[in-house]
């Protein structure tokens, strides 16, 4: 049984950073395609990137930049990066696990998910 575990949500300053974990536990992280995704406050959830089992990375537009995905295949885990952050950016932060290893946009795509981590940034 895959499970996916978040950590390294808190609250942040406006400019800050901080960097998001997602351990997976039931399996091997090279074979599933991986995906963060954020709902924030009185919205829907959406994407903000992947990283597939080749470790190629894809960000929605608005983040590429500040945003950065990176996977330890040692810790069994992905990492979300995040600079320069905007009281916008406050949010529930998912991680989320493709079989077929080729991560999308579209969360009906993914086979498991995370709890989430709570990111509040202040002005």
């Amino acid at each position: 049984q895959v499970q996916l575990a978040e950590s390294g949500g808190g609250l942040a300053q406006s400019g800050d950073s901080l960097r998001l974990s997602c351990t997976l536990s039931g399996g091997t992280i090279i074979d599933y395609g991986m995906g963060w995704f954020r709902r924030a406050p009185g919205k829907e959830r959406e994407f903000v990137g992947s990283i597939n089992w080749r470790s190629a990375s894809a960000y929605v537009e608005s983040m590429k930049g500040r945003f950065t995905i990176s996977r330890d295949v040692a810790e069994n885990a992905v990492y979300l990066q995040m600079n320069s952050l905007k009281p916008e950016d406050t949010a529930v932060y998912y991680c989320a696990a493709d079989k077929s290893g080729w991560p999308s946009r579209t969360e009906g795509r993914y086979d498991y998910w995370g709890q989430g981590t709570q990111v509040t940034v202040s002005s």
